[in-house]
């Protein structure tokens, strides 16, 4: 399996393409309609509510994304859709909403946030909410997790999706609460393979890893997290097929 070319030939959008001063918080719906109508590739999180319905949101505490108390998990969807995002006039939106938005117009990077807690087995029911969504969907779309084990798991629930590893140097101090052996272990990248990964996004700081190399013998692609500059963009293409963006336009 190979990544779509799409996915080599537009910058992608990190968290869609965001701006809280124009009214376009991370993850939200008009970020998403920013980054279709300039053409971007579109990077989006997702969490569980506490239906199992996919939802488009980064962290599991909504207090940074909404100022309310509470984690993500523990609301229904249609709870979290009546909740605005600050900076925006729209609510965290599902899976579903981004989907129709995006309409295959641009290609759509889908990370699967972890739910285990250690990286572990533990994936509840984000993957299969995930996959049912992804069915009917007809355009350019990829997965990704830093979890392995979820990662995995797409493959066995849509086979037919493209798949990825986020990874990253894992600095344990930058990692809390993972513990260090975790980071040890993921730092090496080890189950790129017993995946059926075909690409990495990996953090933009650590390009020159030779485990990066490696993967990109085996005719993967590598693409890379989160690039802030026209300079570290300028770096991060001297290894990287494609960039993740936030901050300027790439």
């Amino acid at each position: 399996m190979q990544l779509p070319a799409a996915f080599l030939s537009k910058p992608i959008a990190h968290r869609a393409l965001h701006d809280k001063a124009k009214g376009r918080p991370e993850n939200s719906l008009a970020a998403v309609r920013a980054a279709v109508e300039a053409g971007y590739g579109i990077e989006i999180d997702v969490q569980p509510s506490r239906d199992g319905v996919a939802m488009v949101f980064h962290d599991y505490d909504l207090e940074r994304l909404t100022g309310r108390t509470g984690a993500i998990a523990t609301l229904d969807a249609e709870a979290l859709r009546a909740i605005p995002l600050l900076g925006g006039s729209e609510g965290i939106p599902t899976l579903r909403e981004v989907l129709d938005a995006v309409g295959g117009k641009v290609p759509l990077l889908i990370e699967i946030k972890d739910q285990d807690g250690h990286m572990g087995p533990n994936l509840g029911p984000l993957g299969a909410a995930v996959a049912h969504d992804l069915e009917r969907y007809d355009g350019p779309v990829a997965v990704m997790s830093f979890n392995p084990h979820a990662v995995a798991e797409l493959g066995r629930l849509a086979p037919s999706i493209p798949r990825g590893i986020t990874t990253s140097a894992y600095i344990p101090d930058e990692w809390v609460p993972l513990p260090a052996r975790i980071c040890t272990h993921l730092r090496a990248i080890p189950d790129f393979e017993s995946t059926g990964s075909c690409f990495i996004s990996h953090e933009v700081t650590d390009l020159h890893r030779p485990r990066v190399a490696e993967i990109r013998a085996l005719g993967a692609a590598i693409l890379c997290w989160t690039v802030d500059s026209p300079e570290l963009e300028a770096e991060a293409r001297q290894v990287a097929d494609n960039i993740t963006f936030e901050g300027y336009l790439a």
